[in-house]
């Protein structure tokens, strides 16, 4: 394979090629290096008409030399034409390089796709280039996210502030437009981790909350999220605790004579009701009672007071909140964990004495005082709502 120099005069960038971001640092090392041994690799280029050249690949290179004011270049020169080989020789040597970013390599597989010009397949893609086909998919599922958020991702694992990875990205790709482009720039702005991401992610995907409360939680931060999954978490898995029947011993209701088996001197068959007698009814075991905890009632407490500290303050022309608004849902969390007063006896509380005793009296007053004081910010809401409202 020769290398011969060319004219740089004469050399052409290929603006369709894959590769078009060019980071000003990385390009500056490169020129420096350049400039104290020379080009150590050459670039590859094709003919075209006019005795020009146009590159197929090396485009940083091109321009790191014409920025030293370098009169020829070494290249190679190739004797290709066929425009999807081309294509897909610069897709291939660009993913050897640094710098190739995740947002680049996606709109060069999604032309090759649906370019009429090339109208390739993900299989015939993946054989050509040695990449798995999954590989591909999860590149072209970064093309769902809005200009705004494709500029910010970056190559690598590495977080950073105002940066994503495909890594971060890729738990929110499923979601609604509304929620995946505004998470992902929240994600950008707080350096959240993968796995918080993942959870947060779960939190939107949740079908029991609804639109509207989804919507309010998009103005809160990214931990600010994080806190209201850890919230929902807790008191879901308290519900569906509380849900569970507890087993109590069947207690059947004394017997008569009748009911056990001796009717005038003779033995029948127990519970066998007399002729014409109307049968008796069979007791029901009683319907099992859920207990909350000091603990738990605590956290409903508390996840309903970090909420509405959180909740930005409606415009005057919104609508009162209705069915499945984001006050309702997290008074329904609340309600799910405080059982009713019906419900409560003696056989509920713990079984304590002397000073646990009085000091379990104490965690009472202090949640009862919690409640009536979060009742009282509730209300102000409501009162400053009514005033705006008229």
């Amino acid at each position: 394979m020769d290398i011969i120099p060319i004219p740089a005069h004469l050399i052409d960038e290929d603006k369709e090629q894959p590769r078009y971001q060019f980071d000003d640092e990385a390009l500056q090392e490169l020129m420096n290096s350049i400039g104290e041994l020379g080009l150590l690799s050459p670039i590859k280029v094709r003919k075209t008409e006019g005795g020009r050249y146009k590159i197929i690949y090396g485009n940083r290179r091109y321009k790191a030399c014409t920025a030293l004011n370098l009169p020829t270049i070494p290249c190679i020169v190739s004797e290709a034409t066929d425009e999807m080989e081309i294509y897909l020789e610069q897709i291939a040597e660009n993913l050897t390089r640094q710098g190739f970013s995740p947002i680049e390599e996606a709109e060069a597989f999604n032309k090759l796709l649906n370019d009429p010009k090339f109208s390739s397949s993900i299989k015939y893609l993946s054989s050509k280039l040695g990449k798995p086909e999954n590989y591909i998919k999860n590149k072209l599922d970064l093309l769902k996210f809005s200009p705004s958020v494709r500029q910010l991702i970056s190559a690598g694992t590495e977080i950073k502030k105002g940066r994503l990875t495909e890594d971060q990205l890729m738990p929110l790709k499923d979601l609604p437009m509304e929620y995946r482009d505004s998470l992902a720039l929240i994600m950008a702005e707080d350096e959240m981790a993968v796995t918080d991401v993942k959870r947060i992610a779960r939190l939107f995907k949740d079908k029991e909350i609804s639109d509207a409360t989804k919507g309010k939680l998009l103005f809160k931060t990214g931990y600010q999220l994080l806190e209201t999954w850890s919230t929902y978490e807790h008191n879901r898995k308290e519900r569906a605790k509380n849900a569970l029947p507890k087993e109590e011993p069947y207690i059947a209701p004394e017997s008569t004579a009748a009911e056990s088996g001796v009717q005038g001197g003779e033995i029948v068959a127990a519970g066998a009701p007399d002729e014409g007698a109307s049968p008796v009814p069979s007791a029901e075991p009683p319907k099992p009672r859920t207990k909350a905890t000091p603990e738990a009632v605590q956290l409903a407490i508390s996840g309903l007071a970090g909420l509405t500290e959180a909740a930005p303050e409606p415009e005057p022309e919104e609508e009162e909140p209705t069915s499945g608004s984001y006050v309702e849902d997290m008074l329904n969390l609340l309600l799910a964990t405080l059982p009713a007063p019906s419900h409560l006896s003696p056989s509920d509380l713990p079984d304590l004495e002397g000073v646990e005793l009085q000091q379990f009296a104490r965690d009472v007053d202090t949640l009862i005082a919690d409640l009536e004081k979060h009742l009282s910010e509730w209300r102000s809401v409501k009162d400053n709502l009514s005033v705006r409202k008229s």
